[in-house]
């Protein structure tokens, strides 16, 4: 399996604090693999390396089979990079369909300023009701951002990566602040999203075992800014001293049994 996307001995420092450090991984095409570990971790800071966002200290990342180095978020979008963020990162004011619309008008390049472009425009009209629809919110459309629920919320933000029409996506917490309830519909609807859209790889961060174990075809576990394990789930839920290191030592048991109780 060739690396879609990979990372040879990435560091990242902040001043005297090493974020990142010595990090290499590589994610296949057609993979879905968890990033997991505890808070400081160095998680979210590796996605906005990964992404781009945030310029590593030392080492390498590559993207499609080129370096990524100087290119930054915008550029790599366009090569079909895409993500979400952990906070919702949507206008408030603005409508569902004018949200997924600037994200279309944003991708065929229509206009620097591309809300004067939305309507009337047979093509972005299609799209942004095709990505409505793959992902649940055709009957939000006309409600305002601001109003939609933390799980509409979610969706809409991962239905604006979709608008760019990604080979990968990377998710930093896709289902945080979510229901119980509503992060299994989520995950349900990106993965199948993922399939129709031909989006070839999946990276999320994730603190919920159970979708990790549910989901992950590979779980790449950090700590204190190192890889410390890289493996299957089976193997990563297998492993107590792993999941002790990642969740703690309080709820690792809890957790494995969590996972042994969901349906598959």
């Amino acid at each position: 399996m060739s690396a879609m996307l990979s990372a040879r001995n990435v560091s990242k420092s902040y001043g005297s604090y090493q974020a990142l450090k010595g990090v290499s991984m590589e994610i296949g095409n057609g993979e879905f693999v968890s990033i997991v570990g505890p808070n400081g971790a160095g998680k979210t800071t590796l996605v906005n390396v990964l992404t781009g966002l945030a310029a590593p200290s030392a080492g390498t990342v590559h993207f499609m089979g080129s370096s990524i180095a100087g290119i930054g978020p915008v550029k790599l979008a366009a090569m079909g990079m895409a993500r979400s963020f952990q906070l919702v990162n949507i206008f408030p004011e603005i409508s569902v369909w004018e949200t997924i619309a600037v994200a279309v008008s944003s991708r065929l390049g229509r206009a620097s300023n591309p809300l004067r472009t939305l309507t009337g425009d047979p093509q972005i009209e299609e799209e942004v009701q095709h990505i409505a629809a793959t992902l649940g919110l055709h009957q939000k459309l006309f409600e305002r951002a601001g109003s939609l629920s933390q799980g509409e919320k979610k969706l809409l933000d991962i239905a604006s990566a979709f608008a760019l029409r990604p080979k990968a996506i990377l998710l930093d917490e896709p289902t945080s602040g979510v229901s119980s309830g509503d992060k299994y519909g989520i995950m349900e609807l990106l993965v199948k999203a993922a399939r129709s859209e031909g989006v070839g790889s999946i990276i999320q961060v994730e603190h919920d075992m159970t979708l990790v174990a549910r989901y992950s075809h590979r779980v790449i576990a950090l700590s204190e800014g190192r890889v410390i394990g890289d493996m299957s789930p089976d193997a990563f839920f297998k492993d107590s001293l792993m999941l002790e290191a990642v969740i703690g030592p309080v709820h690792s048991s809890q957790k494995k049994s969590d996972r042994e109780q969901q349906p598959c």
